[in-house]
């Protein structure tokens, strides 16, 4: 019997977080369709895999070993369907996977002059994808922003920027140019749980909306400008790192050169 590769990705959430609704988040999906799921593959397997509580799961025996397994399952699908795009981009075409707000296009005309034989595509990327479409190959190269999972990627550091909040117009605090962390307390802070969004622009409509505030990149911020919502610099916020990001075991020359290029055309950006 053949595995499902999408259920084994969702086990894997599961048996990695130890909790459905966390796991759900991750994955974007809602909680009772991950259940179902996993019971779906537990029926085609023919055995438990999670020992289930009202506040956490258990793997089985069973589900240790799946878990163990599919480490290399996962992985060698990823690296199999990475193969294919590559194979079938050839090395006179080349994807260039980027985060909301970052702007790659000083690094692809540069690369462009020095290599007008490749054609270059542009890929936007989602903030939870940044690291997975390098993985499964949909992008050759991605000018990311941390945090994101870097395993088994070699990256390249740019640059860094700070984080700001993203307010109502309306709100109380709009009317100060620089707030602090402790400004914030008891703020309905979009972006995690139990409210997680997939795209920024879900997340600014629920900030003009008046469901809560949003701390992100003050490239976002200023890139997704309306006039029903501010941004205000955060005094003691973290900045966020920002770095070029390939796959380690590619070997393609002229992926090479556009990483070389791009850290000398985007250094000290984002």
């Amino acid at each position: 019997m053949d595995l499902d590769l999408r259920k084994l990705r969702y086990f894997v959430a599961v048996a990695e977080l130890g909790h459905f609704g966390r796991a759900a988040d991750r994955l974007h999906i809602a909680q009772p369709v991950l259940s179902r799921q996993i019971r779906a593959l537990e029926q085609e397997l023919g055995c438990a895999l999670l020992e289930r509580t009202t506040r956490s799961v258990r793997l089985t025996p069973a589900g240790e070993q799946l878990q163990k397994d599919a480490v290399d399952v996962l992985a060698a699908a990823r690296a199999a369907t990475r193969r294919v795009h590559s194979a079938a981009r050839g090395a006179h075409r080349l994807v260039v996977g980027f985060t909301p707000g970052l702007s790659v296009s000083t690094a692809v005309r540069a690369f462009a002059h020095e290599h007008p034989g490749v054609e270059i595509e542009l890929l936007r990327l989602n903030w939870y994808e940044q690291a997975e479409a390098l993985r499964d190959g949909r992008a050759d190269v991605g000018y990311l922003r941390h945090p994101f999972d870097a395993d088994g990627l070699h990256t390249v550091p740019i640059g860094s920027e700070p984080k700001v909040v993203c307010l109502p117009a309306v709100h109380p605090l709009a009317s100060r140019r620089r707030l602090a962390h402790a400004d914030l307390d008891g703020e309905a802070i979009l972006g995690g749980e139990p409210r997680c969004t997939a795209t920024i622009e879900e997340k600014l409509e629920l900030v003009a909306a008046g469901v809560g505030i949003a701390l992100v990149p003050r490239s976002v911020a200023r890139y997704y400008s309306r006039p029903d919502l501010v941004h205000r610099s955060v005094a003691d916020a973290v900045s966020y790192e920002t770095c070029l990001a390939v796959v380690e075991d590619r070997r393609q020359r002229h992926l090479w050169d556009f990483l070389a290029v791009a850290a000398q055309a985007l250094a000290g950006r984002p």
